[in-house]
């Protein structure tokens, strides 16, 4: 693919930045959409063993059974194969060989659990050829960092590099996490906004209902969601609750400044990545960054900078909400059910900001950092999580209710919420129950997990 942004013009100035997310509003509901991403862990089900890249049996030739079986678009990085595209989907590798699945933005959950039904069959076909299997849960639970295989992604090794500078547990979030997430459209710059708080404050509910990451190297991790605790001590410049966004003058501008000061990990030039980690986008913008002097970014310079900002609700030109460990398809359909529930219809979102909007900055990050810990237990204001996932489920189903959209067996989408009512209404989080049947019927072998959460 030829590199086109040497000959892109550069950004003039803040407006431009603040342009781009001017690109996003909807006003027409209905041209909104329901994207979802979701990443496992591959391993060989002979020895359980992580997948690296290189080999006969790697995820290399995996993606690339996978194009020539199904017709997916390669995309390369040097010789290697990198990723795949399909229409709007794409298929990426994270640090660590997690295997994502970046679906197409779909019009209704009927269709988002289709996708990841065809996904699946397809990884089924051509993966179970080379022994390959996935894994979903949100942390490797018996590989080390040591053990875990390494992309040959050039952004990947900058970050590898800078993560251990900034935290203690960015290399364990980059290698060894996986997540599911949706991202969701907004009407308008206040729509967002209102979103944007929602998402924020109840990003800890699903993580709760979410989470599936207890083990870690053969045994109990002390946790619950250890993927969501991972976040707490990763890079506290690129990550967090964002409190501004409950702040008067919330809205692209304000976004844009916070953004513009994350510290930046690379620029893309001629198919290389060039490490200017830790380095300032102002001094970028002012043409004074040490490794490109003279130079000033480009309106793709600023779309991949953004990509590297990874707090608890991100935006783009669309939301993408991104608390939530990785677990069964189920669980997979479930995501963007809750959310789509919660910020798809007025009523319902008016009602889940009603459930919130009292909350302080300290209430909003208490709950995050206790939730990994106690899932459901978790207190805020004299309720529990588990209290307000209830409520939020509640208004969720009515959400989805009001939109009405049927399979062709004449169900609504609601069907999807059971399993999380299910966890809500008994307070037993995912984790709970690896944990209970680690004690019980596994006999202390944490190995069995890859038959209980295998795809």
């Amino acid at each position: 693919m030829a590199d086109t942004k040497e000959q892109a013009p550069p950004l003039t100035g803040f407006r431009d930045l603040v342009a781009h997310f001017e690109k996003g509003p909807k006003p027409d509901r209905s041209t909104w959409r329901i994207g979802t991403e979701h990443e496992k862990f591959a391993f060989y089900k002979d020895t359980l063993e992580p997948v690296p890249y290189e080999g006969e049996r790697g995820i290399g030739a995996l993606l690339n059974g996978l194009a020539d079986t199904y017709g997916w678009q390669r995309i390369k990085e040097g010789e290697n194969t990198i990723a795949l595209k399909q229409g709007m989907a794409s298929i990426t590798l994270e640090p660590g060989g997690q295997f994502e699945l970046s679906g197409a933005p779909l019009e209704h959950l009927h269709q988002t659990c289709s996708e990841t039904g065809s996904h699946l069959a397809q990884l089924r076909d051509v993966a179970g050829k080379l022994g390959i299997a996935f894994l979903g849960m949100g942390f490797s639970p018996i590989w080390s960092l040591e053990e875990t295989p390494i992309m040959p992604k050039g952004r990947y090794k900058i970050m590898r590099d800078y993560m251990a500078k900034v935290g203690r547990l960015g290399r364990q979030m980059m290698f060894r996490s996986s997540t599911v997430q949706v991202n969701l459209d907004f009407g308008s710059e206040a729509d967002m906004v209102k979103k944007f708080r929602v998402g924020l404050a109840l990003q800890p509910i699903a993580t709760a209902l979410f989470a599936a990451s207890p083990f870690a190297e053969g045994r109990l991790n002390g946790f619950l969601s250890y993927r969501g605790h991972i976040w707490s001590d990763t890079d506290p410049d690129r990550t967090g609750m964002l409190p501004f966004v409950f702040e008067d003058g919330m809205g692209f501008e304000r976004y844009a400044q916070y953004a513009l000061d994350v510290p930046m990990y690379f620029v893309y030039r001629n198919g290389k990545y060039i490490d200017c980690a830790g380095q300032s986008f102002r001094a970028f913008m002012d043409g004074k960054m040490p490794v490109l002097p003279g130079e000033r970014p480009t309106a793709q310079d600023w779309e991949d900078h953004l990509t590297t900002i990874f707090p608890e609700v991100r935006l783009k030109t669309y939301l993408e909400m991104r608390g939530a460990d990785s677990g069964p398809w189920s669980r997979l359909c479930a995501l963007p059910a809750f959310w789509a529930g919660l910020l798809y219809d007025d009523a319902a979102l008016e009602a889940a900001w009603s459930l919130v909007k009292s909350w302080t900055a300290e209430d909003r990050e208490s709950l995050r950092r206790t939730v990994p810990f106690l899932g459901l237990r978790a207190p805020i204001r004299g309720n529990s999580a588990r209290d307000i996932a209830q409520a939020t489920l509640a208004i969720a189903r009515q959400g989805l209710k009001s939109r009405g959209i049927t399979d062709s067996s004449g169900q609504d989408e609601t069907h999807f919420l059971t399993e999380l009512d299910d966890i809500a209404s008994t307070g037993v989080t995912p984790a709970e129950r690896l944990i209970e049947r680690y004690k019980t019927e596994w006999g202390g072998d944490v190995r069995r997990v890859f038959e209980a959460c295998a795809y």
